[in-house]
């Protein structure tokens, strides 16, 4: 085992839980457009702190493990690296100062209402856009950062890549939040 072979474990570990962290909120996002009572909210949201935690901290690792392998190996040179770390750079706080808080105000609504359904300020807050928006555009840009790191493509190719992802990212979401809109039946 090498030093890099090791970065490069710790950087696909860092990828594996940010996934999970990412689709237990997208879980979780989803399940609370569905409760129709207070309880429902409080149990999913046992799940918003752990999730926010191992996101955050795997995007550590991921970052740091990803820093470690481009100094060490692949330098600065190769394009696809600068777009995926810069297309990292302006994510990660998208989880942190956007869906994050919004899903702990979720949490804090819930916990402080009464039993039975729910109260219209916990309703809206629910319903809030930016957290389905937020996700699909989060998940948009993983998976272009993946595309990049498995394919190494040029600069152009890259920066493409990551429009286009970022793109369909947020198209999901509106589409999502359009359709969740609509009337039943």
């Amino acid at each position: 085992m090498t030093p890099y072979t090791l970065a490069l474990f710790i950087h696909i570990i860092g990828a594996i839980g940010v996934f999970i962290g990412v689709s237990t909120w997208l879980f979780v996002a989803v399940a609370l457009r569905r409760a129709r009572q207070v309880a429902q909210i409080r149990t999913l949201s046992s799940l918003i702190q752990p999730t926010g935690i191992l996101t955050i901290a795997s995007l550590l690792l991921l970052g740091v493990a990803g820093f470690y392998m481009t100094l060490t190996v692949w330098g600065g040179q190769a394009a696809w690296i600068i777009v995926a770390t810069i297309s990292f750079a302006l994510l990660a706080p998208v989880g942190a100062l956007l869906i994050d808080p919004r899903l702990r105000a979720v949490s804090t609504l819930a916990a402080a209402a009464p039993d039975g359904a729910l109260p219209t300020a916990l309703a809206t807050r629910i319903r809030d856009p930016l957290i389905g928006v937020g996700l699909c555009v989060y998940v948009g840009v993983l998976l272009g950062i993946v595309f990049l790191m498995t394919n190494k493509p040029p600069l152009a190719t890259s920066i493409g890549v990551m429009v286009v992802a970022t793109t369909l990212g947020l198209v999901a979401g509106v589409l999502n939040l359009v359709g969740s809109r609509r009337p039943a039946g």
